[in-house]
């Protein structure tokens, strides 16, 4: 789906394909005729964009075979389907029984890590719509933060910082430039964008810059206007923004509050739960640990939740994903022209949150994601942009 912004830039709005749970290119295929092009259907478009998640053993065989590359690439067009995004942060396994901080392996001091987005990106260039220029890849704010000392905080910039190169270079020979957006997580080695652009400042640029994720922004308590003006100081441009919106309990001493948070605990996912007290934000790493007395429960609690767009904001961080919103592309310049909804929990919400289709769980998640894209796109248009055709 694309947008006309007042300035004349194309904003583009996807959908993440880390919901499903498929790690090769079978797997890929499959989940474009299957879930994407009714997605487009159900929303009445002609054209639907993909934040294309690849796990590491699909990214390699596309690599390594340009006529499964192709195929993909055809089927893409045939399903009405584009991406201008790849989601690189899950290497693999972003569906096991158990993710946790698995999802932060490999890490940005390891070679396979920078390997892996080189591959992303090549691949990229080549799945990109003949109409679009730049891609963008999102990734992982270094790593999980134990262990994340000066020596490998240093490490990890400098791979990053080596990985732009090679992107110029890649942008030098098919004319086509990949920005890496790095995508601040509670818990990380960078937790807020005021940490990035600390780590970022002295090498950010057209191939390297950040990744905000709404709903991560918020469970810091950081505000969005403020965060996109800090980066901007820095010289960080954001690349890319994750539009999610995160779990709120305004008084999580409240037991019908704790039994309703206590819904979202028994998740594969980390659910990083902060509390502010005054200037300070106090945290924990998961949901359950909070409610086990990991957090005094006498100020509102965020937590690393992403929940559906469209559902009623009551319990969520949307009124302060709509304020960084109004920030990103609500203003006379895009800030950042790939916005993507990463709403990768529908199968583990509680009652009251899922696809609205239980007798049919793909049914039900069609509904769900179109609903989702439906009300970002609505929101849009509030915001001054004009849906294209």
């Amino acid at each position: 789906m694309r947008f006309r912004h007042p300035d004349g830039s194309t904003v583009h709005l996807a959908y993440c394909s880390n919901v499903h749970p498929a790690e090769d290119v079978d797997g890929v295929l499959a989940q474009l005729t299957t879930y994407a092009q009714p997605i487009r259907e159900r929303l009445g478009r002609d054209r639907l964009g993909i934040g294309l998640w690849l796990a590491d053993d699909a990214a390699l065989a596309l690599d390594r075979d340009p006529a499964r590359l192709e195929a993909l690439r055809s089927h893409l067009v045939a399903t009405g389907c584009e991406v201008v995004t790849l989601n690189g942060f899950p290497y693999a396994g972003f569906h096991d029984e158990v993710v946790k901080r698995r999802v932060y392996r490999p890490d940005w001091t390891e070679p396979a890590r920078r390997e892996h987005t080189l591959r992303l990106a090549r691949l990229l260039t080549r799945l990109l719509p003949d109409d679009v220029t730049v891609g963008t890849i999102s990734t992982l704010p270094l790593g999980w933060r134990d262990g994340f000392d000066a020596d490998r905080t240093a490490a990890a910039v400098d791979n990053l910082a080596s990985l732009a190169e090679d992107l110029a270079a890649l942008a030098d020979d098919t004319g086509r430039r990949i920005a890496l957006a790095v995508e601040p997580e509670p818990g990380c080695r960078v937790e807020t964008t005021t940490q990035l652009a600390e780590v970022l400042r002295d090498v950010a640029g057209p191939h390297l810059g950040a990744c905000v994720d709404l709903c991560h922004l918020a469970v810091q308590f950081e505000d969005g206007p403020t965060a996109v003006a800090g980066l901007d100081a820095a010289g960080v441009p954001i690349h890319k923004a994750q539009v999610s919106a995160g779990l709120r309990a305004v008084d999580p001493s409240d037991p019908a509050v704790r039994a309703a948070l206590a819904g979202h605990a028994d998740s594969p996912f980390l659910h990083q739960t902060r509390e502010r007290s005054g200037a300070d934000v106090h945290g924990v790493d998961d949901l359950p640990e909070a409610l086990a007395g990991g957090l005094p429960g006498e100020q509102e609690w965020r937590v690393h939740v992403h929940l559906p767009l469209h559902h009623s904001d009551e319990g969520t961080t949307r009124p302060e994903l709509e304020a960084s919103l109004a920030a990103l592309v609500g203003g006379p310049t895009a800030v950042t022209t790939h916005l993507e909804l990463e709403t990768y929990t529908w199968g583990v919400l509680p009652e009251g949150r899922r696809p609205a289709d239980a007798d049919d769980p793909v049914d039900g998640l069609v509904t769900g994601i179109a609903a989702e894209l439906a009300w970002a796109a609505d929101h849009l248009t509030t915001l001054g942009l004009t849906e294209l055709p």
